[in-house]
């Protein structure tokens, strides 16, 4: 009886931790990674990105806000690699950001950088903001754009995108999300409001799965590259078009004649454009060569010595 219970404690102990281990690997591989659906202050929410100054490329269809700052390289990540999935959707991807305010008196932006950031949310131009990340952050300078520092107005639309960062955070506290960048809000199939604090790129596969988003998207090959010579094509990819063939004349077999082809640029053959047409090959004639006269001998003058 005391072997048994011993044996039913050990059990017990043993399941529990085979429990536990299997939680914790639920929870740390996939339960973390999923989306928070919001179910507080949706409408304070939805307000917050309708009055943003969000820029877009273009499309319809439904829409998907990344909020984000211009050093964040996981937003980078995510806009390079998920856009064009998004998009093959129907997505329509909005980007808004901000400069990130002073933190213990060290400064997290630069002044291009907000000066950039201003003018983003004044002109919402898609062109600056696409060569703005295409460009190396210490080879930025903004040049031609009005300086956010010193202007009243241009600073007070930098402190304007950190309070709208600070509300929309506080809102999706509520929904249990803490806030990392970026920040990623859509609607699913149903119409409810998700969010995702994607930092971590296993989270972007639930976003792809609400949103009937491909893995994986072909790249355009283009019809010729920067040299203007057409691109090689791999094993197993597209082919390129061909020229048309030549029409061949056609030729009457003679009975008992092997007839000869034709070939291109010889008579009865036009040739082909670019092509030069070669000389004509001279006929061969029946000339019997001439047979060649011998050399004729040396005389050598006879010289007698004495």
């Amino acid at each position: 009886m005391r072997r048994f219970f011993v044996w039913s404690a050990l059990a017990a102990v043993i399941g529990l931790a085979l429990a536990g281990g299997g939680y914790w690997a639920y929870w740390n591989f996939y339960a973390r990674f999923q989306p928070v659906t919001v179910t507080r202050n949706q409408v304070e929410i939805q307000r917050l990105l309708d009055e943003s100054s969000w820029m877009s490329a273009g499309g319809g269809g439904q829409a998907l806000y990344i909020i984000g700052y211009r050093d964040s390289a996981a937003m980078q990540r995510f806009e390079r690699e998920e856009g064009p999935k998004l998009r093959a959707a129907g997505v329509e991807v909005r980007v808004l950001v901000f400069a990130r305010p002073d933190r213990e008196g060290m400064q997290q932006s630069t002044a291009a950088e907000r000066a950039t950031v201003a003018e983003l949310w004044l002109t919402r131009d898609w062109v600056l903001y696409e060569r703005w990340t295409a460009t190396p952050v210490n080879n930025w300078t903004a040049a031609g754009i009005p300086a956010a520092d010193g202007n009243l107005a241009r600073a007070a639309v930098v402190d304007a995108g950190r309070d709208f960062v600070n509300q929309l955070s506080r809102n999706l506290s509520e929904a249990g999300l803490q806030t990392r960048y970026p920040l990623i809000i859509w609607r699913d199939r149903e119409g409810f409001m998700k969010a995702c604090a994607c930092s971590d790129a296993r989270s972007w596969a639930f976003i792809r799965d609400d949103l009937d988003a491909p893995d994986r998207v072909a790249p355009d090959v283009p019809a010729v590259d920067a040299n203007g010579q057409a691109p090689a094509y791999p094993e197993g990819g597209p082919t390129p078009q061909t020229l048309p063939y030549p029409a061949l004349p056609q030729v009457t077999p003679v009975p008992g004649q092997t007839p000869t082809p034709v070939q291109p640029g010889q008579p009865g053959q036009p040739a082909q454009p670019g092509q030069a047409t070669p000389a004509p090959t001279p006929a061969p004639t029946n000339r019997t060569p001439a047979p060649r006269k011998a050399p004729e001998a040396r005389q050598q003058d006879e010289t007698t010595f004495f």
